[in-house]
């Protein structure tokens, strides 16, 4: 057997912004060969990434630095590795990316949110961690070309808002049936077979990815089998999940699609029911309650195939703007989602109608609850703290939640929870100062008009937060249109760091001449007031034009003080 040589870096000086760029490239690839349908290509490029140096070191730095559960010990009890270890860890990788058999994962058991059930994880040994993390690397790109448009769980730049976007576009035009459906224990049950002939990869890859789903389980010493499921906290997990569900949306759309009543001809645009997917949830979207209906039996036997099964409890018919068996609207992803009946003067002029109703998408009820619920146990657990320690421990989780539900109808509800959460901080406030006046304690806490502060930290309203509306995702972030993913995210492997942040800064528009940029189009860094007329040399003073555009504010620029010398060019 071969030894593997020492590695001959140090981890904290390798060149890590280069790192990313090679493995973004042959990721780009990968996705560009997919897209073509060349299988071929496709292996032989994920081949080559499974052994790359640079993939290897990115997947370690992913597991053991940027995860947020890498503290957590798989069955060899590894909590965390030492730089040195993490680069003899990107060695292994590289001489032996594939294997044959799997350590088993630990089991661990966390809350599920609004619900006394646990959710269980299984928690794999780090080298396994790290080896999935490669091959997520390459077999991700293959997928985000063949994955469906309303997919949007566990991929990369795609978020909770993406769907609900798609939601909101799909019905605000008129009033739809809805199947609000939910998959009882996908991760536990996915078929290993099925899977892994759908993934249809190359041998080793497939072997590797086989050993994986039939690790075992560890439950304190008991060791049980796998032979179904892909566990929760695997690496690779929620990929493989998303390939298991691929097709869902095709099969709907294909089935249930016809032709617009009133014509015959096949070039009119046809009426599509609608799936929108986010892991194991999903929607089915459509005018016609009988497609509804017929949709649900259709897809409870493509889950068979799977081994899965729709979950009774979760899953449900309504109607967006009239009762029907239950409450009008229904929940997806946190948000509450219905149409209200308005009167004409409030009714909204279309290009084709007017809409005496409104679509309306807030936070749910139950996310409300779970919410003030847990301001209210950080407030009671800090009783006898200071008033600055309290602030910030409720500051991050209303930044957090008021962010997340920032881009629909939300200031009703940011009002409501921010009345709630004065009483309780009233209630902390008067139990400290038991002796003293009502007045005095105000006083005390709050200043400027009701801001709840010490002087030096202040909390932070829900109230404070604006509403943005968000704008749903298109394309993949390895179809190479930069300047778009760039924007969106405020980064890119192929952007330096601070045009990514002139570009986010920007929302991708040429402040000279107010156009969007393009992946062709020639830019140019610019200081909004010139070094040579004392503009400082900072991201504050500086933005992003067209080169054309940098030349005609340029030109039009006062010439430099008499005796004054530009140091630095404004470009």
């Amino acid at each position: 057997m071969s030894t593997v040589p020492p590695p001959v870096y140090e981890w904290n000086t390798l060149p890590w912004r280069a790192i990313e760029q090679n493995v973004f490239k042959l990721q780009k690839r990968i996705y560009q060969a997919s897209s073509r349908g060349e299988v071929t290509k496709v292996h032989s490029l994920q081949r080559l990434l499974m052994k790359s140096w640079a993939a290897g070191l990115l997947a370690v730095r992913r597991v053991t630095q940027d995860n947020r559960g890498k503290t957590t010990a798989g069955v060899d009890g590894v909590k965390n590795l030492a730089p040195t270890q993490r680069l003899a860890l990107a060695q292994r990788l590289r001489h032996a990316p594939y294997i044959e058999e799997a350590r088993p994962v630990r089991r661990v058991f966390i809350p599920k949110k609004g619900t006394d059930e646990k959710r269980p994880l299984g928690i794999p040994v780090m080298e396994e961690r790290a080896r999935q993390a490669l091959a997520k690397l390459a077999l991700e790109p293959e997928w985000e070309a063949k994955f469906e448009p309303n997919s949007y769980g566990f991929r990369p730049g795609r978020a909770a808002h993406d769907a609900i976007q798609a939601i909101f576009h799909n019905i605000r035009q008129k009033a739809k049936y809805v199947l609000d459906a939910d998959i009882a224990k996908c991760f536990d049950r996915i078929n290993h077979e099925a899977l892994l002939n759908k993934l249809n990869t190359y041998p080793k890859m497939r072997q590797t990815v086989k050993a994986w789903l039939e690790a075992g389980i560890m439950d304190g010493a008991d060791l049980f089998p796998s032979s179904e499921g892909t566990p929760q906290g695997g690496v690779i997990s929620p990929l493989l999940a998303n390939v298991a569900l691929h097709g869902l949306e095709t099969m709907i759309v294909g089935r249930f699609s016809r032709r617009m009543s009133r014509t015959r001809d096949p070039n009119v645009r046809r009426i599509q029911p609608m799936v929108i997917r986010y892991a194991d949830d999903f929607v089915v979207i459509d005018e016609d309650l009988t497609v509804i209906k017929m949709a649900k039996e259709v897809i409870a036997d493509w889950l068979k195939d799977l081994g899965l099964e729709l979950k009774p409890s979760k899953t449900r018919l309504t109607h967006t703007l009239e009762e029907y068996e239950g409450p009008v609207g229904f929940d997806f992803l946190g948000f509450h989602i219905r149409q209200y009946t308005v009167g004409r003067h409030q009714a909204t002029h279309t290009r084709w109608k007017i809409l005496e109703h409104k679509t309306i998408i807030k936070p749910s009820k139950a996310a409300v609850k779970r919410h003030i619920d847990a301001l209210g146990a950080i407030v009671t657990r800090h009783k006898p703290a200071p008033q600055g320690s309290l602030i910030r421990h409720l500051n991050p989780v209303i930044r957090g939640w008021a962010n997340y539900y920032s881009t629909q109808c939300s200031k009703e509800v940011f009002n409501t929870i921010g009345h709630h959460l004065t009483r309780r901080l009233l209630a902390w406030a008067f139990s400290r100062h038991s002796k003293k006046s009502k007045h005095w304690v105000v006083q005390k806490y709050w200043h400027n008009g009701w801001n709840f502060s010490d002087g030096i930290t202040t909390l932070h309203k829900h109230s404070d937060t604006p509403i943005v509306r968000h704008l749903k995702v298109t394309g993949s972030p390895f179809n190479g249109d930069w300047v778009y993913w760039t924007t969106r995210m405020g980064r890119h492997p192929e952007v330096p760091t601070r045009i990514a942040i002139l570009l986010k800064r920007q929302k991708g528009k040429c402040l000279y001449c107010n156009l969007y940029f393009k992946s062709s189009d020639l830019m140019e860094q610019d200081h909004i007031t010139p070094t040579r007329l004392g503009g400082p040399n900072t991201v504050e003073n500086r933005q992003l034009l067209h080169r054309h555009c940098h030349d005609q504010k340029t030109a039009g620029e006062p010439p430099s003080p008499r005796g004054a010398h530009n140091t630095e060019p404004d470009s």
